[in-house]
Protein backbone atom coordinates (compact mmCIF):
# COMPACT_ATOMS: atom_id res chain seq x y z
CA UNK A 1 0.00 0.00 0.00
CA UNK A 2 1.27 3.39 -1.25
CA UNK A 3 2.32 6.33 1.52
CA UNK A 4 -0.76 8.52 0.16
CA UNK A 5 -3.01 5.29 0.51
CA UNK A 6 -2.66 4.97 3.84
CA UNK A 7 -2.98 8.55 4.67
CA UNK A 8 -5.88 8.01 2.67
CA UNK A 9 -7.01 5.18 4.85
CA UNK A 10 -6.17 6.07 8.78
CA UNK A 11 -8.12 9.96 7.52
CA UNK A 12 -11.71 7.32 6.75
CA UNK A 13 -10.62 5.47 9.71
CA UNK A 14 -10.38 8.47 12.06
CA UNK A 15 -13.46 9.97 10.59
CA UNK A 16 -15.60 6.87 10.68
CA UNK A 17 -14.46 6.83 14.47
CA UNK A 18 -15.21 9.98 15.08
CA UNK A 19 -18.53 9.65 13.28
CA UNK A 20 -19.27 6.44 15.49
CA UNK A 21 -18.30 8.27 18.61
CA UNK A 22 -20.20 10.83 18.43
CA UNK A 23 -23.31 8.90 17.13
CA UNK A 24 -22.38 7.21 20.83
CA UNK A 25 -22.50 10.60 22.84
CA UNK A 26 -25.50 11.60 21.08
CA UNK A 27 -27.37 7.88 21.99
CA UNK A 28 -26.58 8.83 25.35
CA UNK A 29 -27.87 12.08 25.72
CA UNK A 30 -31.39 11.78 23.72
CA UNK A 31 -32.07 8.46 25.02
CA UNK A 32 -35.04 9.81 27.42
CA UNK A 33 -36.25 11.08 23.86
CA UNK A 34 -36.35 7.75 22.06
CA UNK A 35 -37.62 5.74 25.11
CA UNK A 36 -40.50 7.98 26.07
CA UNK A 37 -43.37 9.60 23.84
CA UNK A 38 -45.42 11.73 25.81
CA UNK A 39 -48.39 13.71 24.36
CA UNK A 40 -50.60 16.32 26.27
CA UNK A 41 -53.67 15.87 24.44
CA UNK A 42 -56.22 13.66 25.41
CA UNK A 43 -57.97 11.35 22.89
CA UNK A 44 -60.37 10.31 25.24
CA UNK A 45 -61.71 11.01 28.99
CA UNK A 46 -64.26 9.19 30.94
CA UNK A 47 -66.79 11.23 29.65
CA UNK A 48 -66.64 9.20 26.59
CA UNK A 49 -67.91 5.98 28.99
CA UNK A 50 -70.47 8.39 30.97
CA UNK A 51 -67.78 6.93 34.23
CA UNK A 52 -68.26 9.18 37.28
CA UNK A 53 -64.49 10.38 37.87
CA UNK A 54 -62.22 12.66 39.89
CA UNK A 55 -59.39 14.26 38.67
CA UNK A 56 -56.48 14.15 41.13
CA UNK A 57 -53.76 16.16 41.34
CA UNK A 58 -50.72 15.31 43.62
CA UNK A 59 -47.66 17.44 44.30
CA UNK A 60 -44.26 15.98 43.61
CA UNK A 61 -41.85 16.93 46.82
CA UNK A 62 -38.83 19.63 45.56
CA UNK A 63 -36.30 16.98 46.85
CA UNK A 64 -37.62 14.18 43.89
CA UNK A 65 -37.40 17.41 41.38
CA UNK A 66 -40.72 19.18 42.03
CA UNK A 67 -44.03 19.17 39.49
CA UNK A 68 -47.06 17.72 39.62
CA UNK A 69 -49.19 14.20 39.03
CA UNK A 70 -52.55 14.29 37.34
CA UNK A 71 -54.53 11.09 37.50
CA UNK A 72 -58.18 9.91 37.49
CA UNK A 73 -59.88 8.27 40.27
CA UNK A 74 -62.97 6.38 38.83
CA UNK A 75 -64.86 4.28 41.53
CA UNK A 76 -65.68 0.96 40.79
CA UNK A 77 -69.87 0.46 40.12
CA UNK A 78 -70.22 -2.99 40.55
CA UNK A 79 -68.50 -5.44 43.22
CA UNK A 80 -65.44 -4.46 44.04
CA UNK A 81 -62.65 -6.61 43.35
CA UNK A 82 -60.40 -4.18 44.98
CA UNK A 83 -58.42 -1.05 43.43
CA UNK A 84 -56.20 -1.02 40.37
CA UNK A 85 -53.32 1.25 40.63
CA UNK A 86 -52.86 1.86 36.56
CA UNK A 87 -49.12 2.47 34.92
CA UNK A 88 -49.67 3.38 31.35
CA UNK A 89 -47.06 2.40 28.14
CA UNK A 90 -44.26 4.79 27.07
CA UNK A 91 -46.66 6.97 24.56
CA UNK A 92 -49.20 8.94 24.41
CA UNK A 93 -51.10 8.97 28.15
CA UNK A 94 -54.42 8.05 30.55
CA UNK A 95 -56.27 8.88 27.86
CA UNK A 96 -55.34 6.16 25.32
CA UNK A 97 -55.84 3.95 27.80
CA UNK A 98 -59.62 5.03 29.21
CA UNK A 99 -60.95 1.68 26.98
CA UNK A 100 -58.87 -0.31 29.37
CA UNK A 101 -59.70 1.31 32.50
CA UNK A 102 -63.11 1.27 31.73
CA UNK A 103 -62.97 -2.53 31.32
CA UNK A 104 -61.67 -2.98 34.47
CA UNK A 105 -63.88 -0.70 36.09
CA UNK A 106 -67.25 -3.04 34.63
CA UNK A 107 -65.18 -6.03 36.33
CA UNK A 108 -65.22 -4.57 39.40
CA UNK A 109 -62.24 -2.76 40.00
CA UNK A 110 -62.27 0.69 41.45
CA UNK A 111 -59.30 2.23 38.84
CA UNK A 112 -56.64 4.62 39.69
CA UNK A 113 -54.45 5.95 36.56
CA UNK A 114 -51.94 8.14 36.93
CA UNK A 115 -50.12 10.09 34.26
CA UNK A 116 -46.20 10.10 34.64
CA UNK A 117 -44.40 13.72 35.08
CA UNK A 118 -44.22 15.18 31.09
CA UNK A 119 -47.02 13.39 29.76
CA UNK A 120 -50.85 14.38 29.52
CA UNK A 121 -51.36 17.02 32.37
CA UNK A 122 -49.05 15.92 35.03
CA UNK A 123 -46.32 18.57 35.01
CA UNK A 124 -42.12 18.47 35.77
CA UNK A 125 -39.64 17.05 34.05
CA UNK A 126 -39.05 15.08 30.76
CA UNK A 127 -39.48 11.24 31.96
CA UNK A 128 -36.57 9.76 33.18
CA UNK A 129 -36.74 5.69 34.58
CA UNK A 130 -36.34 6.71 37.66
CA UNK A 131 -39.06 9.66 37.83
CA UNK A 132 -41.28 7.17 36.42
CA UNK A 133 -40.43 5.16 39.81
CA UNK A 134 -40.80 8.40 42.15
CA UNK A 135 -44.59 9.38 40.40
CA UNK A 136 -45.48 5.38 40.78
CA UNK A 137 -44.70 5.56 44.82
CA UNK A 138 -46.36 8.93 44.96
CA UNK A 139 -49.46 7.47 43.92
CA UNK A 140 -49.49 4.09 45.69
CA UNK A 141 -48.61 6.36 48.66
CA UNK A 142 -52.24 8.67 47.85
CA UNK A 143 -54.20 5.52 47.83
CA UNK A 144 -53.02 3.99 50.94
CA UNK A 145 -52.65 7.47 53.23
CA UNK A 146 -55.15 9.85 51.69
CA UNK A 147 -57.70 6.96 50.06
CA UNK A 148 -57.33 4.87 53.05
CA UNK A 149 -57.28 1.94 51.13
CA UNK A 150 -55.22 -1.31 52.83
CA UNK A 151 -52.64 -2.16 50.78
CA UNK A 152 -53.79 -5.98 50.69
CA UNK A 153 -56.83 -4.30 48.60
CA UNK A 154 -54.65 -2.88 45.94
CA UNK A 155 -53.46 -4.74 42.70
CA UNK A 156 -50.40 -2.92 40.72
CA UNK A 157 -51.01 -2.87 36.57
CA UNK A 158 -48.97 -2.00 34.41
CA UNK A 159 -48.72 -1.99 30.23
CA UNK A 160 -45.89 -2.16 28.34
CA UNK A 161 -43.30 -0.44 29.78
CA UNK A 162 -45.71 0.13 32.34
CA UNK A 163 -45.03 -3.16 33.00
CA UNK A 164 -41.48 -2.42 34.76
CA UNK A 165 -42.82 0.00 36.57
CA UNK A 166 -45.29 -1.84 38.06
CA UNK A 167 -42.85 -5.04 38.82
CA UNK A 168 -40.51 -2.70 40.92
CA UNK A 169 -43.34 -0.85 42.39
CA UNK A 170 -44.47 -4.60 43.53
CA UNK A 171 -40.91 -5.24 44.72
CA UNK A 172 -40.97 -2.43 47.03
CA UNK A 173 -45.06 -3.51 48.37
CA UNK A 174 -44.91 -7.10 48.95
CA UNK A 175 -47.97 -5.89 51.07
CA UNK A 176 -49.91 -5.29 47.70
CA UNK A 177 -52.55 -7.84 46.81
CA UNK A 178 -50.82 -8.66 43.77
CA UNK A 179 -49.48 -7.44 40.54
CA UNK A 180 -50.80 -7.48 36.85
CA UNK A 181 -48.32 -6.79 33.75
CA UNK A 182 -49.34 -7.04 30.13
CA UNK A 183 -47.65 -6.97 26.82
CA UNK A 184 -44.44 -6.26 28.75
CA UNK A 185 -40.53 -6.92 28.11
CA UNK A 186 -37.72 -8.60 30.13
CA UNK A 187 -35.45 -5.27 30.34
CA UNK A 188 -34.88 -2.06 28.05
CA UNK A 189 -31.41 -4.16 26.29
CA UNK A 190 -32.88 -6.81 25.18
CA UNK A 191 -35.74 -4.71 24.13
CA UNK A 192 -33.39 -2.45 22.00
CA UNK A 193 -31.26 -5.62 20.89
CA UNK A 194 -34.03 -7.08 18.82
CA UNK A 195 -33.51 -3.97 16.37
CA UNK A 196 -30.33 -4.43 13.88
CA UNK A 197 -29.35 -0.71 13.40
CA UNK A 198 -28.80 -0.48 17.17
CA UNK A 199 -27.12 -3.50 17.97
CA UNK A 200 -22.95 -1.96 16.65
CA UNK A 201 -23.59 0.85 19.20
CA UNK A 202 -22.17 -0.47 22.94
CA UNK A 203 -26.20 -0.35 24.26
CA UNK A 204 -24.90 -1.95 27.79
CA UNK A 205 -22.34 1.33 28.29
CA UNK A 206 -25.08 3.97 26.75
CA UNK A 207 -28.23 2.80 28.11
CA UNK A 208 -29.12 4.56 31.25
CA UNK A 209 -32.99 3.82 31.84
CA UNK A 210 -32.73 -0.02 31.62
CA UNK A 211 -36.20 -1.35 33.18
CA UNK A 212 -34.24 -4.34 34.09
CA UNK A 213 -37.34 -6.36 34.91
CA UNK A 214 -35.53 -9.67 34.11
CA UNK A 215 -33.89 -9.11 36.97
CA UNK A 216 -36.12 -7.76 39.52
CA UNK A 217 -38.74 -10.40 38.87
CA UNK A 218 -37.28 -12.76 41.08
CA UNK A 219 -37.37 -10.82 44.11
CA UNK A 220 -41.54 -10.68 43.82
CA UNK A 221 -42.96 -12.13 46.70
CA UNK A 222 -46.54 -10.97 45.70
CA UNK A 223 -49.26 -12.90 43.40
CA UNK A 224 -48.36 -12.05 39.37
CA UNK A 225 -50.59 -12.72 36.50
CA UNK A 226 -48.23 -12.24 33.40
CA UNK A 227 -50.72 -11.78 30.23
CA UNK A 228 -49.71 -11.50 26.65
CA UNK A 229 -51.05 -11.01 22.44
CA UNK A 230 -49.70 -14.05 20.81
CA UNK A 231 -49.15 -11.58 17.77
CA UNK A 232 -47.60 -8.90 19.69
CA UNK A 233 -45.45 -7.13 16.49
CA UNK A 234 -43.99 -4.35 19.31
CA UNK A 235 -42.35 -7.07 22.14
CA UNK A 236 -42.88 -11.16 21.38
CA UNK A 237 -44.44 -13.09 24.10
CA UNK A 238 -41.46 -14.75 24.51
CA UNK A 239 -40.34 -11.77 27.08
CA UNK A 240 -43.63 -12.40 29.32
CA UNK A 241 -42.66 -16.70 29.13
CA UNK A 242 -38.84 -15.38 30.36
CA UNK A 243 -40.55 -13.22 33.07
CA UNK A 244 -42.82 -15.99 34.34
CA UNK A 245 -40.18 -18.61 34.46
CA UNK A 246 -38.36 -16.51 36.45
CA UNK A 247 -40.50 -15.56 38.72
CA UNK A 248 -40.37 -17.57 42.10
CA UNK A 249 -43.84 -16.71 44.00
CA UNK A 250 -46.92 -17.52 43.14
CA UNK A 251 -47.54 -16.86 39.73
CA UNK A 252 -49.67 -17.14 36.29
CA UNK A 253 -49.03 -16.62 32.26
CA UNK A 254 -52.28 -15.87 30.07
CA UNK A 255 -51.61 -15.78 26.39
CA UNK A 256 -54.12 -13.98 24.43
CA UNK A 257 -54.37 -15.57 20.52
CA UNK A 258 -54.61 -13.19 18.26
CA UNK A 259 -54.17 -10.52 20.14
CA UNK A 260 -51.40 -7.48 19.72
CA UNK A 261 -49.80 -4.85 21.72
CA UNK A 262 -52.20 -2.45 22.41
CA UNK A 263 -54.17 -3.44 25.63
CA UNK A 264 -57.82 -1.73 24.13
CA UNK A 265 -57.20 -4.67 21.59
CA UNK A 266 -61.02 -6.44 21.26
CA UNK A 267 -59.12 -10.20 22.14
CA UNK A 268 -58.08 -9.11 25.08
CA UNK A 269 -62.04 -8.17 25.73
CA UNK A 270 -62.93 -12.13 25.54
CA UNK A 271 -64.03 -14.13 27.89
CA UNK A 272 -60.98 -16.28 28.79
CA UNK A 273 -59.02 -12.53 29.66
CA UNK A 274 -61.88 -11.24 31.90
CA UNK A 275 -62.01 -14.53 33.62
CA UNK A 276 -58.76 -14.98 34.50
CA UNK A 277 -58.13 -11.06 35.59
CA UNK A 278 -61.31 -11.51 37.76
CA UNK A 279 -59.88 -15.06 38.76
CA UNK A 280 -56.90 -13.88 39.90
CA UNK A 281 -58.15 -11.02 41.68
CA UNK A 282 -60.65 -12.88 44.19
CA UNK A 283 -57.83 -15.63 44.60
CA UNK A 284 -55.59 -12.95 45.86
CA UNK A 285 -57.55 -10.80 48.26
Amino acid sequence: MRKSQRKLFFKICSTLFIVYTLICVILFFVQPRLIFLPTHNFQKTPDFYKINYKNIYLPVPKNLGGGEIHGWWIQAKKSNLGTLLYLHGRGLNIGSNINQAYRFQQLGFSVFLIDYRGYGKSKGNFPTESQLYQDAEIAWNYLVNQQKIPSDRIFIYGHSLGSAVAIDLAIKHPEAAGLIVQSSFTSMANQIARYPYFRIFPISLLLTNRFDSIKKVKSLRIPALFVHGVDDPMIPYTMSEKLYKAASYRKQLLLVPGAKHNNGDLFFNNNQYRRAIRDFANLSL
